[in-house]
């Protein structure tokens, strides 16, 4: 395969013990939980293989951090042409976590956070139980794509709701966002002395030939300034389990703010094994990448012949990044139920659900196609025989 690419089959991904593969019966074939059926690059797996013979097991001394940091600055400067502040890098094992603690350090109680609905449920959680709410800025479903409201930022971005989560590539929909949509955001993010928290976890999956993932913080330095970049190698080299990502913060201020709140043992340590991992990706699987991103392109490309000849009461917008599916069912499912259940019972493929998404999401659900031509040609032929029957 390209790349050196593993595609293990069924009986293979059913053995391992991983969630994906078993929160279902085992007759389902999964299309959930957002990591690929890949199997893992082989400079990680050495890199794995001399953490655990190493033996070295004992408390961490965050030796490899500094390692880490510049680590990411060399691979963002490759892959996109940003630099950033090594000294401004924090380690975290959750981005989640970093959702959660970003919206409690920049926001009061009862203030309100900015998110382009739908979006991936944890920025909801991280909104809500926290005390803050949401202020919604619905992507615009414009028939071709879903379009950043640039109208409608400007009118819910304020002090009010001094934080922005943005999340691009964005998930659910597969958007990557065009300079001109961050710039208008930038332009606010100035105006007003406002946060924006940028989600980038998906920026090594954009697909060739179309839209280029452009870093928030390069926006201009001004837009730096006020923006803390999330990101990690998990999505990109399926490691989520591995538990290594990291914070940037564009301004020693923004640090400091974010220190003040929650001082750096409340993010916890991460392990040697997530580092070196994320080590090993960042520097030495960029053929294992490339070789991921022509399968995944395949897949994208069969799905989009498939539901446009096949079965086109099931609408969707092939993404620009990501291997996850926006999936539109409203014409399939019966109305008042769930799309996910629905597909769940009649075709046996398990998605993601779509109303925790948000808006537009009691229609959907999310489909992921990061798997092998085969697994996903027998998703596909379950889901025709559901729509014929």
């Amino acid at each position: 395969m390209p790349g050196g690419i593993d595609l293990p089959g069924e009986a293979e991904l059913s053995a391992r013990p991983a969630r994906k593969w078993h929160q279902y019966p085992a007759d389902v074939l999964p299309a959930w939980i957002a990591e690929m059926d890949f199997g893992l690059a082989e400079p990680i797996r050495a890199a794995l293989q001399r953490v655990a013979d190493g033996e070295s097991h004992g408390y961490e001394d965050n030796s490899l951090y500094p390692t880490l940091a510049n680590t990411f600055a060399a691979y963002t400067q490759r892959q996109f042409g940003w630099q950033p502040n090594v000294e401004m890098v924090v380690p975290v094992a959750d981005l989640v976590q970093a959702l959660f603690t970003s919206v409690s350090a920049f926001t009061a109680a009862d203030q309100g956070v900015v998110l382009q609905t739908p979006i991936y449920p944890p920025f909801q959680n991280a909104v809500r139980e926290t005390g803050r709410h949401i202020v919604e800025n619905r992507l615009v479903d414009d028939g071709a794509r879903f379009a950043m409201d640039r109208d409608g930022l400007a009118q819910v971005f304020d002090r009010d709701a001094p934080l922005l989560l943005l999340c691009n590539p964005h998930n659910p929909t597969g958007r990557v966002f065009e300079r001109s949509d961050l710039e208008a955001i930038a332009e606010l993010a100035v105006q007003r002395n406002l946060v924006v928290v940028a989600d980038e976890v998906h920026a090594d999956l954009v697909y060739p030939g179309g839209a280029a993932h452009v870093p928030f913080a390069t926006i201009s330095a001004a837009a730096a300034e006020r923006t803390v970049t999330i990101t990690s190698a998990t999505k990109a080299y399926n490691i989520p389990g591995l538990r290594c990502g990291v914070m940037h913060f564009g301004s020693a201020e923004l640090r400091e703010r974010f220190r003040a709140a929650f001082p750096d043992r409340m993010l916890g340590i991460v392990n040697r094994f997530g580092i070196e991992a994320t080590i090993a990706a960042w520097s030495d699987c960029a053929a294992w990448l490339a070789g991921a991103l022509e399968v995944l392109a395949a897949n994208r490309a069969r799905m989009t012949a498939f539901f446009a000849s096949e079965v086109p009461e099931v609408r969707w917008y092939p993404p620009q990044a990501t291997y996850l599916g926006w999936m539109d069912f409203g014409a399939v499912v019966p109305d008042g139920a769930s799309p996910q259940a629905y597909v769940l019972e009649h075709a046996r493929v398990a998605c993601s659900e779509g109303e925790p998404f948000g808006w537009g999401g009691e229609r959907r659900a999310r489909f992921n196609f990061g798997t092998s031509p085969q697994i996903l040609e027998e998703m596909l032929a379950r889901i025709a025989t559901m729509v014929r029957r």
